[in-house]
């Protein structure tokens, strides 16, 4: 039996030798010996075996018969080790053997066993066993993780899922949504319900609490990517809409610097495109429709000498307008007579008044950011005050399309827009119809490895024994995180140098097309 010294010789000889490794027959045997020595001995062959493996398909029986008798030591240390190193055996005409091996493993104690760390461990086992778990699944092939493995690891998880933390969530979410089983509308479908239990969307939302607020914002979040025209957002546009928007000003962020209202406002306007049908749809739209009036102003009033009465212009939001007007647009196609038929005469045209008077200075500054940026291209248009420019010309862009749609008698739903913080969908000439998880609004199919996209972390905020990590979770760093655009700006004035900044809008009728 080799020593702990003659492992690591051999070792060497066979990493020196790089492209000629396969001639150092011997060497290999000895690490494969290695088995049969101590503790030291084992932890060693455990991971020099695999490593090695490829270069010699001649001795691969014997390599995987070594990795099995550690794989079923009586030291746990030495078990996971190997157990860990063994998909690297997984290759050629050796896949279908190793793949049987892992998944009796997987069924017969090692996920047991994991989930038994997690539900029961310490600390910081716990952490370390939910970490394994969530890298090593990624890696193993499809015949390992098969239909009866992935039952068990979705049941499991929901237990784990009873009392998690902000980052324990997330890691979780990502291992379930990476199953195969769950990429179906059906599977889909099972991770908006689990995320919904997590949101506690059965609960009055208080909005005074941050943790509540918190744990809203990063579960809808979650919920996000899982929507489509198959899997509707129905149950969470419909609790913002009751609980969230009339109580949209006296949300406690539960982080500083982070205007926890747009991010809400984001969140109502990205599901609006998958409501199904809702039960309380008039009541809701109106609740839309008070909100979104709080932040398109009435134009201000006239003294007789033809200036503004008031000391300033009324502040125009356009950033919270892009996002509510979104809402509104979507949702008023599933009654498309409410401003019509559901509103009173003087109220509609109260309605069109703060509308135009809202065009008015939106028109303005999209010439004003249109000047700003003609002639720019490439690199220029990487810069931060840039990159503001054409994130405000793509905000101002869309608020006119949707007020163009509304000024339409009766009014129209029919125009379409990206949402200034999503990604442009570009469908090549000829391409099939997207399917229901590329339809615009949702993201495209991802591969189920490895996290998302504008992978924004989601976060369920902890109870029970782990509530004492909340502060340990940290929000990403988001790209489409820029200022709040609205007007009049004293940073977008300076950013619009040495372009005029906008002017007040003027008072007199604007016809829009």
């Amino acid at each position: 039996m080799p020593t702990v010294e003659e492992l690591y010789r051999n070792y060497g000889i066979l990493a020196d030798a790089t492209e000629q490794v396969g001639q150092h027959k011997d060497a290999y045997q000895v690490i494969l010996d290695g088995v049969k020595g101590g503790t030291k001995e084992k932890r060693l062959a455990a991971q020099f075996i695999p490593k090695f493996f490829k270069h010699f398909p001649e001795l691969a029986d014997s390599a995987i018969n070594a990795q099995l008798d550690l794989c079923e030591d009586e030291d746990v240390s030495i078990r996971r080790q190997a157990i860990k190193e063994l998909p690297q055996f997984a290759t050629g005409e050796n896949l279908p053997r190793v793949a049987d091996i892992l998944t009796q493993l997987l069924q017969t104690g090692t996920l047991g066993g994991l989930f038994s760390q997690i539900l029961q461990g310490e600390d910081i086992v716990r952490e370390r066993a939910i970490k394994f778990l969530s890298t090593k699944l990624k890696t193993l092939p499809d015949e390992v993780l098969t239909k009866e493995v992935e039952e068990l690891i979705l049941t499991e998880s929901k237990k784990v899922l009873e009392d998690v933390t902000g980052e324990e969530f997330v890691l979780f979410m990502k291992i379930l949504s990476g199953l195969k089983s769950l990429q179906t509308v059906s599977g889909r479908q099972q991770l908006v319900e689990l995320v919904a239990e997590q949101a506690d969307l059965e609960q009055t939302f208080n909005p005074s609490d941050p943790d509540c607020v918190d744990r809203l914002l990063q579960c809808t979040r979650q919920a996000v990517p899982l929507f489509s025209k198959n899997v509707h957002s129905t149950r969470f546009v419909t609790y913002f809409c009751e609980q969230v928007l009339p109580n949209l000003s006296s949300l406690t962020t539960p982080v500083e610097g982070l205007d926890i209202q747009l991010e809400v406002l984001k969140l109502l306007a990205e599901m609006s495109s998958f409501c199904g049908d809702m039960e309380k749809l008039e009541t809701n739209l109106r609740k839309l429709f008070d909100k979104l009036l709080e932040y398109m102003p009435l134009p201000p009033e006239e003294a007789e000498n033809g200036e503004n009465a008031g000391n300033e212009e009324p502040k125009l939001q356009f950033s919270y307008v892009e996002c509510l007007l979104y809402s509104f647009h979507q949702l008023g196609r599933k009654l498309p007579d409410f401003l019509t038929a559901k509103l009173n005469a003087e109220k509609l045209k109260d309605f069109k008044i703060r509308l135009q008077y809202f065009a008015r200075g939106l028109q303005v500054y999209i010439r004003q950011l249109r000047l700003a940026l003609q002639g720019k291209t490439g690199e220029a248009l990487k810069t931060d005050e840039n990159k503001i420019k054409v994130v405000a010309l793509k905000i101002t862009n869309n608020i006119n399309v949707l007020i163009k749609d509304l000024f339409h008698i009766p009014p129209s739903y029919k125009s379409t827009v990206t949402l200034s913080w999503k990604p442009v969908q570009k469908v090549e000439i000829g391409q099939k119809r997207a399917t229901e998880d590329t339809t615009s609004g949702s993201p495209p199919k991802k591969s189920p490895a490895g996290p998302k996209r504008d992978a924004r972390q989601i976060y369920n905020p902890p109870s029970g024994k782990y509530s004492s990590n909340l502060g340990n979770f940290n929000y990403e760093c988001r790209s489409d995180t820029l200022p709040v655009l609205a007007w009049p700006s004293r940073s977008l004035a300076v950013l619009l140098s040495p372009v005029q900044s906008p002017e007040p809008p003027c008072k007199k009728p604007l016809k829009i097309p």
